[in-house]
């Protein structure tokens, strides 16, 4: 089977059709995956809690970003390989220009991902002019939790709403080939989705975006603690408890599909 593209995830979008994507942190989850048709596996640097158990995704390095993306392109051999530039990587365009070459040259990324709006923009630009596909990450930013104090919903009153709406357009005019809207409101991800061209990805952000994305161990049921309210353990649910985690992702994935996923209770 041929490998899924930017170009392909464009294709789906105008069709109308739900892409998925689902957090990656080694080889053997990536070969599940794959084999369980997600179109995107993104190397998150989520991995920093659910990984390696620290309190934010902060301390990641670019090093371990390599390192972790180096083991999730061995077992995939589908999917697009989506990465994440860890925080102060992309820290000034020419700096961001370095890590994306590296996570590409030494790691297998196909695409990396970057937070931020409209500061972004010059670096976004830098980077598509060199042929590196990016995804933009607007919403909520887990590298700014301290500016923002805590993992907070965003877009809730008029003026940052229309701030994302704006940084969305920009960034898609800057040249991102994809989207991703994190912890923002249900009419928000519908909004936006429908008013850029490129595959928006949601994550708390509503059923209308054209794509949606978890972390793996959330899904499943593994992570310690209290799930985001936006997550579902797919290992408890019912029709999938009794398959094991190979079934699990195949539920999700016909849930995203068939877009009982997510549902009111999964949305801002």
């Amino acid at each position: 089977m041929s490998r899924i593209t930017v170009t392909t995830l464009q294709a789906m979008k105008n069709r109308g059709e739900k892409i998925t994507c689902l957090t990656a942190y080694d080889s053997s989850f990536a070969s599940l995956l794959d084999d369980a048709g997600v179109e995107i596996l993104l190397v998150g640097d989520s991995l920093g809690m659910v990984i390696q158990g620290r309190d934010t995704t902060l301390p990641v390095t670019l090093d371990e970003m390599i390192y972790h993306t180096q083991c999730v392109a061995r077992g995939s051999h589908r999917a697009l390989l989506m990465v994440d530039m860890p925080f102060m990587a992309d820290a000034d365009p020419r700096q961001a220009l370095q890590s994306a070459g590296r996570l590409m040259k030494e790691g297998g990324a196909q695409m990396v991902k970057l937070e931020g709006g409209a500061m972004q923009l010059e670096t976004v630009r830098r980077l598509t002019e060199h042929g590196i596909p990016v995804c933009a990450h607007l919403g909520l930013l887990p590298q700014s939790v301290h500016k923002l104090g805590g993992y907070k919903v965003q877009g809730r009153d008029v003026q940052a709403a229309a701030r994302i709406r704006n940084d969305a357009l920009a960034l898609q005019e800057a040249g991102a080939d994809m989207l991703l809207l994190e912890c923002v409101p249900a009419v928000l991800g519908a909004e936006i989705s429908q008013n850029v061209s490129i595959p928006v990805i949601g994550i708390g952000a509503g059923p209308d975006c054209d794509a949606q994305v978890l972390v793996l161990y959330d899904m499943l049921g593994i992570t310690p603690g209290k799930r985001p309210r936006f997550s579902h353990d797919f290992v408890s649910d019912s029709e999938a408890g009794s398959c094991g985690i190979a079934g699990a992702v195949r539920r999700y994935v016909e849930a995203v599909k068939s877009g009982s996923f997510p549902a009111e209770q999964h949305c801002f």
